[in-house]
């Protein structure tokens, strides 16, 4: 999660020369995909909508409601 950025609720997954950013809310979906097969677009997808709670937790802790 980036500071200073859209309001919308997000999360970003980084990882050596890809990323992605996932809308967390109205729903879970793709935003951005910089080099992401899709194969592993599916596979944070499922991580996004596991840790989903987690995920909501984390943001509020961070940024506040």
């Amino acid at each position: 999660m980036f500071s200073r950025e859209e309001e919308r609720k997000r999360v970003h997954i980084i990882a050596s020369d890809v990323e992605a950013m996932f809308w967390l809310e109205p729903e879970i979906e793709l935003a951005r995909n910089y080099r992401f097969t899709n194969r592993q677009l599916k596979d944070i997808d499922r991580l996004v909508e596991g840790y989903y709670d987690e995920l909501i937790s984390a943001w509020r802790q961070y940024f506040g409601s």
